[in-house]
């Protein structure tokens, strides 16, 4: 089920590569071989997009990068020709941050999948951009440790694109973002220098270039070689199902919790349409006549975790819910898991095409937000499944729409980016962890005053004078470095049905 199946940006089949382009092809091919330069235009297609398929843009050159020095060789062949450059990771993500530049180079890092070292006495991870999220985990749970970040693609999602995009999951409401669990990154300017940013100590003094980079989404560099943070599993882990009659009670009984002093390691919601889905898709067995259900886990201590968990429960059954499911063993909670981790691909079950958004709120405007998204959505005339990191307020709404129907994608984003406008009046954000991209870089505007983008330019120019890394991404003009900073209103933003490609 294609998420994004009407292209909005396409390169013409006949395009041909620039003279400058072909001719960079040749050096790389000189000097990192030939198997890994690809310049076919059938095998170009492969890489038009990310997970966001809406978009598409044919790469001059796609470049298979086997190790470090074929992406040092590739990013300081492409600073010598003024080539822009795009890092791609597994191209999961959902904002358009690893489509390609035209005319430009693509660098693939799944080739770079290499655990480089593990080492549990220091709670620390070493890897590879390529390697998979979930991998990290695996390595470390022998060891009694795991790495936190747990993103609902975890076994197909990189490191490294998680790192562009500073990535969250379900367990980032206790742990923190995959910037909390990076201690540091071998990191290619886009000059073609190699620096070390952050270290293997916690805490490092001076500037945190790490933290800029972490989440800067390509447009700073590219990270070779990650130092990752993890944590001791706990002692006791105990998951519970909530079935409630109301949207409202479920948001309620989220917002309780936190105000009772309890941070459980993760608070999930779905509503109906998201529960109709996952049904059909993965049979999870979630309460009959739910119109909400909450997926709550707790974790730490075993007493500490029993008496938490009693008073959870107290909290939910005061706002009503009508049944709550505990996980007996690990089977049980994988089951309880699997309707949730399972609900973006689910929905195609129930839809021919759907369309997902990323926006933050506080949480204690979750029921009136959802009733926004209900009002939005009946205005639309389209059906919403809200899927969603209740505890940290990160709404995933999926936009259910008739691919078939002329104009349907675009009724779908005018929706998506309504809801976006509704998160912003809130006091939330346009992305909690997919990012900007391509995709919302009109709405930065919305959100920020032009004060606000031309300091975020000035970090972007100190590492890329030149505007080669991921061009195009993040900001809502295709400013450049050296411009003189000036006002910017949402009015000079790129109409978000039809976007633009530099």
């Amino acid at each position: 089920m294609n998420q994004h199946p009407q292209v909005k940006q396409q390169a013409p089949d006949d395009r041909r590569a620039s003279g400058d382009v072909l001719r960079l092809a040749d050096r790389l091919r000189a000097r990192i071989g030939a198997d890994k330069v690809l310049t076919d235009p059938a095998q170009l297609r492969t890489y038009e997009c990310d997970g966001l398929a809406a978009y598409r843009v044919r790469p001059g050159v796609v470049v298979l990068a086997a190790d470090r020095d074929d992406v040092v060789t590739t990013v300081r062949l492409c600073a010598e020709a003024a080539v822009p450059f795009v890092a791609r990771g597994s191209g999961t993500g959902l904002s358009g941050g690893a489509m390609p530049v035209a005319d430009g180079v693509l660098i693939v890092l799944s080739r770079l999948r290499r655990i480089v070292s593990v080492d549990p006495d220091n709670a620390r991870v070493v890897v590879e951009p390529g390697v998979i999220n979930l991998w990290v985990t695996r390595e470390a749970a022998p060891h009694g440790q795991a790495y936190a970040p747990d993103p609902s693609s975890q076994q197909v999602c990189s490191i490294g694109g998680n790192i562009a995009e500073n990535a969250g999951g379900a367990h980032c409401l206790k742990y923190g973002f995959t910037v909390n669990h990076v201690m540091g990154a071998e990191v290619v300017l886009p000059d073609g220098e190699v620096v070390h940013l952050g270290g293997t100590a916690p805490e490092h003094p001076g500037l945190d270039l790490l933290g800029a980079f972490v989440g800067s989404e390509g447009t700073l560099g590219v990270a070779t070689r990650i130092t990752l943070r993890t944590i001791q599993a706990p002692e006791s882990v105990q998951t519970m199902l909530v079935g409630f009659h109301t949207v409202h009670d479920a948001a309620g009984t989220v917002s309780d919790i936190i105000a009772s002093g309890i941070l459980p390691a993760a608070i999930e919601m779905m509503d109906a349409l998201a529960i109709e889905a996952a049904e059909a898709a993965v049979r999870c067995g979630y309460p009959p006549g739910a119109v909400a259900v909450l997926v709550i886990e707790l974790d730490g201590p075993r007493v500490e975790v029993d008496e938490q968990f009693r008073q959870v429960r107290g909290i939910a059954e005061a706002r009503h819910a009508f049944e709550t499911r505990i996980a007996r063993d690990d089977a049980e909670r994988a089951l309880m898991w699997k309707g949730r981790k399972s609900a973006f691909a689910a929905v195609g079950r129930i839809s021919p095409a759907y369309y997902v958004q990323d926006g933050v709120i506080p949480r204690t405007r979750l029921p009136e937000i959802l009733d926004e998204i209900g009002r939005l959505a009946d205005e639309a005339q389209l059906r919403v499944a809200n899927v969603f990191h209740a505890g940290d307020g990160n709404l995933h709404p999926l936009i259910l729409f008739d691919d078939a129907a002329p104009g349907a994608m675009a009724d779908a984003e005018r929706l998506g980016f309504a809801i976006l406008d509704a998160c912003i009046d809130a006091g939330g954000s346009i992305t909690g962890e997919h990012g900007v991209g391509f995709e919302k870089k009109s709405k930065m505007a919305r959100q920020f005053t032009a004060e606000d983008l031309d300091t975020m330019q000035l970090v972007r120019c100190a590492f890329d004078p030149g505007g080669l890394a991921n061009p195009g991404k993040l900001f809502p003009t295709p400013r450049l470095c050296g411009e003189r900073p000036g006002a910017r209103t949402a009015e000079d933003a790129p109409d978000p049905a039809f976007g633009e490609v530099f």
